[in-house]
């Protein structure tokens, strides 16, 4: 497989204001596919994957409302999963995508499950980068985990940021593409942590809409800090497969494109 489409940008309007898209290919026969990004990071996570993806047919990846150049939502009510789902709508109907396959990562992951459930005739199939099966023990520790850190003059949000990346590095993942990641949490300002309370608040449904959806599904299980949960995804699949990656983790998206995308292109392009 060739790298040969050049990543694009592009803005488009939305329900809070501009949504910024990375495109990569062209529009053919195939459904475009559409990268769906874990919080608190963008499109960005997909920027070496999509010339991979995009020989021959569209792949579009854009930012969440409050995320990357993405416009934000207001503060009240909290933006929710299903606000980032409406927002993949908008890109689908603004570009004309009259079939998509969807790639979402973690809170990604639950945005795919939300956009299939309400485009069922559109979206043809999923992948899902981890799948977030909390325990309530866990909802509990994450939401406390992943509570806004205040700003003060010793950069504390900075250094535990920056500690938390380096505690989940995965193999392959370089000292840049670390300083990419922590560019990306830094960019979601103060609105940095709401994908993630998005995410907890949606955990439960999450599940359930999983084994509601008709499409095929292939849940791409990295080892990183979602792996276990992952493994409990079997029971919710309907028509989907859980495979396991243990020589890939968190960077993986960066470390090893190529084989990554020809691993999602052979389930997207498989009868």
């Amino acid at each position: 497989m060739q790298s040969k489409s050049k990543v694009r940008r592009r803005y488009i309007a939305g329900k809070y204001g501009q949504l910024h898209l990375r495109v990569s290919g062209q529009p053919s026969q195939k459904p475009a596919i559409i990268c769906l990004h874990m919080a608190p990071k963008s499109g960005r996570s997909f920027q070496h994957l999509m010339p991979f993806l995009a020989s021959d047919r569209l792949v579009v990846a854009p930012d969440y409302p409050g995320y990357g150049e993405s416009d934000c939502p207001p503060e009240e009510p909290h933006v929710r999963v299903e606000d980032y789902a409406e927002a993949v709508g908008e890109v689908m109907t603004q570009l004309n995508l009259e079939a998509v396959n969807l790639i979402g990562y973690h809170t990604g992951s639950m945005v795919a499950v939300e956009v299939a459930r309400h485009h069922p005739s559109r979206v043809k199939k999923l992948i899902n980068i981890s799948a977030p099966i909390f325990t309530q023990s866990e909802l509990d520790h994450f939401h406390q985990y992943f509570a806004p850190i205040a700003l003060d003059e010793e950069g504390a949000r900075f250094r535990i940021m920056w500690e938390r990346i380096m505690k989940y590095r995965g193999p392959g993942m370089t000292l840049e593409h670390c300083a990419v990641s922590m560019a990306e949490n830094m960019r979601g300002g103060e609105s940095y942590e709401w994908g993630h309370r998005a995410a907890f608040n949606y955990s439960q449904a999450y599940a359930s809409h999983l084994a509601g959806i008709s499409q095929p599904v292939l849940v791409m299980n990295p080892k990183d800090d979602l792996y276990e949960q992952t493994k409990r995804v079997d029971p919710f699949l309907n028509k989907g497969t859980r495979v396991d990656f243990l020589d890939w983790g968190t960077g993986f998206l960066d470390a090893f494109s190529q084989p990554v995308a020809e691993e999602m292109l052979r389930f997207f392009d498989k009868d």
